[in-house]
């Protein structure tokens, strides 16, 4: 006898999951996992406050342009990823949505890996990002204090540089901010 039919996974479906959960719908599929550990907190926060004055406000001569968020539902054709930091050009910025989701794809996405989320988000969200041409996409592992920068060309990411521990980094779509990435680990 064939396996019954899964029922794809909708909007609504994410008001049932425990509150220290997080939801997302990534191919037809709702996935929850557990709230981000203290390190991905700190690795997200400080991550969002370095970027945030240049890139958003144009503070301390920073190029401004931008519109940075934590944690925005996106909605990309069936999926909704929730980056942990997503920016769009403000050119590009849809404005504030009246759902919860915003519908545009960001230019630049931030991925913090958690013990229970290196799977998802390179092998789940990687793809659905990629296939909606978020063109910059980075990769945060704050257990072994890595950056991975990526760009799409050509449909595919390219790995641009990985860079690790107390590094200084100058990465897209960010190259005016040299980053200290030991701002980002708690020892």
């Amino acid at each position: 006898m064939a396996d019954p039919a899964k029922k794809k996974a909708a909007y609504q479906d994410l008001f049932s999951i425990p509150e220290n959960m997080t939801g997302e719908i990534l191919g037809g599929e709702l996935i929850i996992t557990p709230r981000p550990s203290a390190r991905h907190a700190l690795a997200a926060s400080v991550l969002g406050g370095r970027l945030l004055p240049p890139f958003q406000f144009g503070e301390g001569g920073g190029p401004g342009g931008w519109v940075i968020l934590h944690e925005p539902e996106v909605l990309l054709g069936e999926d909704l990823p929730v980056p942990d930091l997503a920016g769009w050009r403000k050119e590009r910025f849809p404005g504030m949505p009246a759902e919860n989701w915003f519908s545009v794809a960001p230019d630049w996405v931030c991925e913090i890996l958690s013990p229970g989320t290196v799977g998802k988000d390179r092998a789940r969200k990687m793809p659905v990002y990629a296939r909606h041409a978020v063109k910059h996409l980075w990769i945060i592992d704050p257990a072994v204090k890595t950056l991975e920068v990526f760009r799409l060309e050509s449909g595919k990411w390219l790995l641009i540089e990985t860079v690790a521990e107390n590094a200084r980094v100058r990465a897209e779509p960010f190259v005016e901010l040299e980053l200290d990435l030991d701002s980002l680990w708690w020892d």
